[in-house]
């Protein structure tokens, strides 16, 4: 078991999220764990995710100029593109065929392909962030613990997080700022979400196990920031294209920690190293694989090629 129990681990002290982060993230990822499983007196909630032959295309609509690409260029030849325009052409262009897989919890799963190959739209699929407009079509079965798609979609953001490839934050507020915003508003629930979870632990659990929720929440903003090396930039605006702040990288690594915030049982990572040295991304990858062994989480994680992360993958 990749686990331990925490009675036998390093203590932690709650005072901040510097010293829950004191001797590494396993420990913390193992208090949370053994806590919340005791007072619950059960397994910890966990998610498995099924698609079997997912078939996504969209109809685009294309100019046609091959009847006229090899027309002399006259003035009457000219004068008539300019007036008519291109013949207009509505093609089918397939984005995901006939794909099925399963992301189990417990375990952390590369999606390999190459850009273009379709992973971002199966991410934001699974998820519930794909646009779904009228030129789009979508085949296939999707589950949730076995509970088809439709039936859950609209909370599905509520148990999948996406972390987007592309960047979009506030720039004018800090890292820290970011982050403590995210926490408000993602997982300003948690604690009551925790007592309604807790009611099948005894009193005494359940006390004790709300007190260690109720510590970490506090703090958590500041263990997202010990854990991303975000601690010289978190006073640092954000930033934007107009707007000097942090670095590529850093803005990257406040985007992957946004999304740990809230009681979400499947993440969906979406080339998250991109602007990262294989240092940085070998860290963040080795911690999501921790919350996914300890949290019974379930982690995907989009990929071109895996190199120097090879051993943290299972076979």
């Amino acid at each position: 078991m990749d686990g331990t129990d925490s009675s036998s681990g390093p203590e932690l002290s709650s005072e901040s999220g510097k010293t829950l982060m004191a001797h590494c993230p396993q420990a913390l990822h193992d208090l949370m764990g053994s806590k919340i499983q005791a007072a619950m007196g059960r397994p910890l909630p966990e998610m498995e995710v099924r698609y079997s032959n997912l078939s996504l295309s969209a109809d685009i609509v294309v100019a046609d100029d091959h009847a006229t690409k090899y027309e002399l260029p006259t003035i009457p030849n000219e004068l008539k593109k300019t007036l008519m325009g291109p013949k207009k052409l509505t093609v089918r262009k397939e984005i995901l065929k006939n794909v099925s897989g399963r992301f189990t919890p417990g375990k952390i799963t590369p999606l390999l392909g190459q850009p273009g190959s379709g992973k971002s739209a199966l991410m934001k699929v699974l998820s519930g962030r794909f646009p779904m407009a009228k030129n789009i079509t979508m085949e296939g079965d999707i589950s949730f613990n076995g509970v088809p798609r439709e039936q859950i979609i609209a909370k599905l953001p509520q148990f999948v997080s996406y972390v987007n490839q592309r960047d979009k934050h506030f720039p004018t507020i800090t890292v820290k700022e970011t982050l403590e915003f995210a926490n408000k508003f993602c997982g300003g629930d948690l604690i009551k979400q925790g007592k309604g979870m807790l009611d099948m632990g005894s009193q005494h659990n359940d006390v004790d196990a709300l007190e260690t929720a109720k510590a970490i929440f506090a703090h958590y903003p500041e263990v997202v920031i010990q854990q991303l090396g975000l601690q010289i930039c978190q006073d640092t605006i954000v930033g934007d294209n107009m707007l000097r702040g942090v670095s590529g990288g850093e803005c990257k690594r406040v985007t992957t920690g946004e999304m740990e915030f809230g009681m979400k049982y499947v993440s969906l990572m979406d080339e998250i190293n991109t602007g990262l040295d294989s240092a940085a991304t070998y860290d963040i990858i080795n911690t999501q694989r921790s919350v996914a062994h300890r949290l019974h989480k379930t982690v995907v994680i989009a990929r071109p090629t895996l190199k120097r992360e090879i051993p943290l993958f299972p076979l």
